[in-house]
């Protein structure tokens, strides 16, 4: 399974779900995808086999992913303080990989309706999202 986690500012989030799925699934390949340097860097530390930053690598790597993983805002063009643009927002709602969005209501995206969980706990549903995932490409024969 190609995994594709894209994160932005800091890249504290990407980092905690990289090291989440590698600890879950320590054979899946994960590219890390920065919006800039420093998030690209801190998902590489928490063990994305490779990583790359900047609007082209979310475009291509939307491409071959099987799974992409990131903050509501990767799907939101001008979100995360302008860093998502919308040929990287567009890119990643025309992947055919599932997208799993974890709902963060920071800069200025509010999502309604959903539990106020800790991010700890989102990304454990993350991991629950891949496993389920894994389990349906598996007997697809993918």
């Amino acid at each position: 399974m190609n995994i594709v986690v894209i994160d932005s500012q800091g890249g504290g989030i990407g980092r905690q779900v990289v090291s989440s799925i590698r600890a879950a699934f320590p054979d899946e390949n994960i590219t890390a995808i920065g919006t800039n340097a420093q998030a690209t860097a801190a998902m590489l530390k928490a063990g994305a086999s490779h990583g790359a930053t900047g609007e082209n690598p979310v475009i291509v790597a939307s491409r071959n992913a099987d799974v992409i993983i990131g903050p509501i805002g990767i799907v939101i063009a001008d979100s995360m303080i302008g860093e998502v643009s919308p040929q990287m927002a567009l890119a990643i709602c025309q992947s055919k990989a599932k997208r799993i969005l974890i709902p963060v209501n920071h800069c200025d995206n509010i999502v309604v309706g959903v539990s106020d969980l800790s991010l700890a706990k989102l990304i454990q549903e993350v991991i629950e999202r891949i496993r389920d995932l894994q389990g349906k490409l598996t007997s697809l024969g993918n």
